[in-house]
């Protein structure tokens, strides 16, 4: 392989494991603020103890995902040095947003959510709560709108010429609600709110399947279902709305998510299928017309292909594209139907007496982290062959001075150290669930619990 190639796999794999982790922790956040909510309105203990056993693991996924972010900034100048220069007064201004207005906040509040309790009064320690899930909230709007400017750049001019030149803000607010990143923005929180809300709803499903913390675990278990149900249904209407600013801003790459290829004609949308790029043909299950009338409302009106456009610049992986995209949808629906349903036994008082369906949501847990990362590596791979859409191609972004076999090494070691942290996470994720929520009794005989070891032990 070559450099370009190894580069994009070595950068894929630090994202695709970093991004396991802040969703959890914007879902958690939420989940939090409502447990302590509850708390609040009504002094009931059962709500502070999930408030604190949700605490913990909030720590625990916070902890790894600032961890393996760091990588991430670095691999911008070692394997990325074009790409540096050319973005980095936008991406200057949106990371050091992001340090004034998101980690300040969080940071702030971190301490007293962690070490706070019984130390500062519940309704502080309910401020600092909400403190840190807007400073998670805030986080994330800088880092999508980055994102989102690479996809739809705006509010800019280009200073300098070929490899030397390099994209300046002419118009701050103009960068910030580029084309495509309110809706992006949405759609990355709803989806780290489902991380969340279906963590939550797996673990105290495995509680009342096993027995244990069966009054806690209900009330828990309503709380994220009421989450899940919501933003689920909310996540359909986001995505289209974001589908039809790709259809606007990107027509190549919504072409590519279809395995769309005629070049003006009335387009299909598909349930599943296969991309055969040397034929130019999708064979699947489709809906005949589907895709134009999701965009134009009507039958007839036609859909720009991928033979409109230049060689050069369609998107290659073209299968990999159209299955990762067609993924995150079936799971997206996959978690509407298991809410929906779960929601319905809810109003008819049944809701815990199907065990089979404690156990969906038992697994449930891997559909909004898989949809993430596949919704993720769809709008990723489609954006190519440009890192910033239409200026600068990925080709042309990369560091002269890196070789393939460094970059074979790294990536190596990365694996590695990245394996080991997953282990870590998931044997310190998996004893906390063992020994579960604290006693009411055990809360009030241990007042203050010091340290690290109160959030990180057992």
């Amino acid at each position: 392989m070559d450099v370009e190639i190894l580069s994009r796999i070595q950068f894929a794999f630090t994202v695709a494991f970093h991004y396991i982790y802040p969703p959890l922790s914007i879902g958690l956040g939420l989940i939090m603020v409502i447990m302590e909510g509850q708390y609040l309105r009504t002094k009931e203990p059962v709500y502070e103890q999930m408030a604190r056993f949700w605490t913990k693991i909030f720590a625990l996924t916070f902890g790894i995902g600032v961890a393996t972010g760091i990588v991430m900034e670095f691999e911008f100048g070692t394997n990325w040095a074009t790409y540096s220069r050319y973005v980095g007064d936008v991406f200057g201004s949106a990371l050091a947003a992001e340090g004034i207005f998101a980690f300040a906040l969080e940071s702030g509040f971190l301490g007293i959510l962690l070490f706070g309790w019984n130390r500062v009064s519940p309704r502080v320690h309910f401020i600092s709560t909400i403190g840190v899930f807007f400073g998670s909230l805030f986080s994330a709007v800088w880092i999508v709108v980055a994102n989102s400017w690479q996809q739809t750049p705006a509010g800019f001019h280009v200073v300098g010429e070929g490899m030397e030149a390099r994209a300046e803000i002419t118009d701050f607010w103009a960068m910030v609600f580029n084309p495509s990143s309110v809706d992006r923005l949405l759609h990355v929180w709803i989806g780290a709110f489902l991380a969340g809300a279906f963590l939550v709803l797996s673990v105290h499903a495995f509680y009342l399947l096993k027995g244990r913390h069966v009054e806690l675990s209900k009330k828990a278990f309503r709380i994220a279902l009421s989450v899940a149900t919501v933003f689920a249904l909310a996540q359909l209407f986001t995505g289209h709305h974001s589908a039809e600013g790709v259809a606007v801003n990107q027509p190549a790459k919504l072409a590519a998510l279809e395995g769309h290829f005629d070049s003006l004609a009335v387009a299909d949308a598909y349930v599943f299928g296969w991309v055969d790029k040397k034929n130019q043909q999708v064979t699947g299950l489709s809906v005949p017309g589907g895709l134009t009338y999701l965009l134009h409302y009507d039958l007839n009106t036609p859909v720009r292909g991928l033979n409109s456009f230049p060689e050069d610049e369609r998107p290659t992986a073209l299968n990999a594209i159209f299955q990762f995209y067609h993924l995150m949808v079936a799971f997206g629906m996959a978690m509407i139907a298991l809410t929906l349903f779960a929601s319905f036994q809810w109003w008819r008082g049944k809701l815990f007496e199907k065990r089979w369906l404690l156990w969906a949501f038992v697994l449930a847990v891997l559909l909004p982290n898989i949809a993430n990362q596949a919704g993720w590596f769809a709008a990723e791979m489609g954006r190519q062959p440009w890192v910033v859409y239409g200026l600068l191609r990925t080709s042309d972004a990369l560091s002269a001075a890196v070789t393939a076999n460094q970059v074979v090494f790294s990536l190596i070691l990365f694996a590695l150290i990245y394996t080991l942290l997953f282990a870590l996470f998931l044997y310190l994720l998996n004893k906390k669930i063992q020994v579960g929520p604290e006693s009411e009794e055990r809360i009030q005989h241990n007042p203050r619990q010091e340290g690290m070891a109160g959030v990180l032990g057992g």
